[in-house]
């Protein structure tokens, strides 16, 4: 009788590592979508100064 509730004692033990990790999993996957997200708005904001410093010097060109 040891034996099966040892075996069924393990298989509760695994599934609860495997929900720590799978929560620890999410949790890390909704940090790097943030980041994604912030980096993307970085960079949609550098490529309109970018674009704006352009066009300036596309201006000081044009008047030489």
């Amino acid at each position: 009788m040891f034996w099966p509730m040892f075996a069924i004692a393990l298989g509760f033990l695994g599934l609860v590592v495997l929900g720590v990790l799978a929560v620890r999993v999410f949790v890390e996957a909704e940090r790097l979508g943030r980041q994604v997200t912030d980096s993307a708005r970085r960079i949609s904001r550098a490529a309109e100064e970018l674009e704006r410093a352009s066009a300036g010097a596309a201006r000081s060109a044009e008047a030489l």
